[in-house]
């Protein structure tokens, strides 16, 4: 599949999935199949995808110790070990882990080799992409748990102090969340990467390239509906608690723009467990990330390994002793 193909299928996919929503016009029926009917699909789709890639993943044996290190093992008392990069307890691991989710550290080693003045070889860091990464990925986060307040009545404390954290500008009636401007330009920024680098298009999927626009889809209609497209933000916390409490009750004064923003969402949801997406909850199943280098200490058995006929030295020695002591090898025992 050539470059073109690979942006435009996804491109035309979410444009479709844009279109889509245009139906609730028709009349209540299409309303409660996009407010009530695909959400309850998607989260379906999220919960029974989830599920099934978590059992499998924790079914899965890991036989051998491949703890991926860039650091010295616990070795000798007097040789200094590296508890971060080689983790030798589970203590480590649980802070290497921790460093790994919440800040990308991998993302700061020298992945990266360019050719300096024609003839030295410098080795660097993706610094670009682990801010990029981190930007994105805690915004979402933010948004997410912004996104709270639709489902609960009063409204979290925590909840609340966060969005008044995130909305720091206000401009007239509207606020002008930091949150989404943030997570806007790093989506921009790794979508641009994919385009631009040719290293990164080569190796980028059809798939990478939809789920970067389902999720700018996703930010740039809710931004639209907040700024241009307005929803009613009462209907639609009311059909949030309506649904959280399995009493759907659709309102007809949402409006388009906020159905559009939840095909999107709904999309998304569905589509995350079976895409790449998954890597979130999947490193904490990764034997790379999650193992203690510990081989000097502990014996690592294959349990793969099937049970063989050993000919031991003492047997080898009892059955060729005679042509040993004649050829003037050593041996044990001379009798």
């Amino acid at each position: 599949m050539n470059s073109a193909a690979k942006i435009g299928y996804p491109l035309f996919a979410v444009t479709i999935l844009v279109l889509l929503p245009f139906l609730t016009l028709l009349g209540p029926g299409a309303e409660f199949a996009f407010a009530v009917i695909i959400p309850c699909l998607a989260l379906a789709a999220f919960f029974s995808g989830f599920i099934y890639r978590i059992i499998r993943w924790a079914q899965s044996p890991v036989p051998f110790s491949i703890p991926t290190v860039t650091g010295q093992e616990k070795s000798l008392p007097w040789i200094k070990d590296d508890k971060i990069e080689s983790p030798g307890n589970n203590w480590a691991v649980t802070w290497r882990m921790f460093l790994e989710i919440f800040f990308f550290r991998s993302l700061l080693r020298n992945n990266r080799a360019d050719m300096v003045a024609g003839h030295r070889l410098v080795y660097g860091g993706s610094r670009w992409l682990w801010i990029g990464g981190l930007a994105f990925h805690w915004s979402l986060l933010i948004i997410i748990f912004r996104h709270l307040r639709f489902f609960t009545e009063p409204v979290f404390m925590p909840v609340t102090w966060l969005t008044n954290l995130d909305s720091l500008f206000r401009f007239s009636l509207s606020t002008l969340f930091l949150s989404d401007f943030i997570i806007l330009t790093a989506l921009t920024y790794l979508f641009l990467r994919r385009v631009v680098s040719p290293q990164i298009k080569y190796i980028s999927l059809a798939s990478d390239y939809l789920a970067l626009l389902l999720i700018l889809g996703v930010v740039i209609s809710g931004i639209l509906m907040r700024w241009v497209f307005k929803a009613d933000v009462d209907a639609v916390k009311r059909l949030a608690i309506s649904m959280i409490t399995f009493r759907p009750a659709v309102s007809p004064d949402i409006g388009l723009a906020f159905y559009i923003h939840l095909m999107l969402v709904c999309t998304l949801v569905a589509y995350f467990p079976f895409s790449k997406m998954m890597h979130a909850p999947g490193i904490l199943f990764s034997p790379t990330r999650n193992m203690k280098n510990d081989s000097r200490s502990v014996r690592h058995i294959n349990p793969w390994n099937r049970p063989v006929r050993v000919h031991t030295y003492q047997e080898y020695e009892d059955e060729f002793r005679k042509p040993m002591i004649a050829a003037g090898l050593p041996v044990e025992k001379k009798e």
